[in-house]
């Protein structure tokens, strides 16, 4: 079995969650009982989400240590951000990025989206619900993600990464 009671593992688009337990259950009745962990995302823990321990490959990942969480932030600045003019391959890449379940890929996400509403505040233009929906939501994996890993709250995470890489970073 890849992770134990108490591991914090990222689920794609739910985010952090924590493993509470690991179980068999019947599902609908079937005879066929199947390992789960139980478990349950760090910003709601009201919320229970099982997942097949023969599935947890595709649908699991570890938490970053606290170790890489700091290399990340490091990168940050050098980290690029590939341009997509047309407005359905952008909103596309975001939904890979996000699926993808790559912290790498939510911070080239947050750059991106931040850049381009400087660009259109400078026109007088308003940034578009696509890219302030997305940018929420690669915040919110992110910083929860980095915040978990380094033991401080997701809302401090902004002044913790301005903070180390001494520049300026949303």
């Amino acid at each position: 079995m890849r992770y134990e009671i108490g591991d914090f593992v990222s689920k794609p688009v739910t985010g952090v969650c924590r493993i509470e337990d690991i179980l068999y259950l019947d599902a609908q009745g079937k005879k066929d009982n199947k390992l789960y962990y139980r478990m349950h995302p760090v910003e709601d823990e009201k919320e229970t989400i099982y997942v097949p321990v023969s599935n947890s490959d595709s649908a699991l990942r570890p938490c970053l240590t606290e170790e890489n969480a700091w290399k990340l932030i490091e990168k940050i600045p050098e980290i690029s951000t590939p341009w997509t003019e047309n407005e359905k391959m952008r909103e596309q890449k975001y939904k890979e990025a996000i699926r993808a379940n790559d912290p790498k890929a939510l911070v080239v996400i947050i750059k991106m989206i931040y850049q381009r509403k400087q660009q259109r505040l400078a026109q007088g233009k308003k940034c578009t619900a696509t890219d302030t929906k997305y940018f929420q939501i690669a915040e919110k994996l992110l910083y929860e993600e980095l915040g978990t890993a380094i033991g401080k709250p997701k809302q401090e995470i902004v002044d913790t990464i301005v903070e180390h890489i001494g520049q300026n970073f949303v």
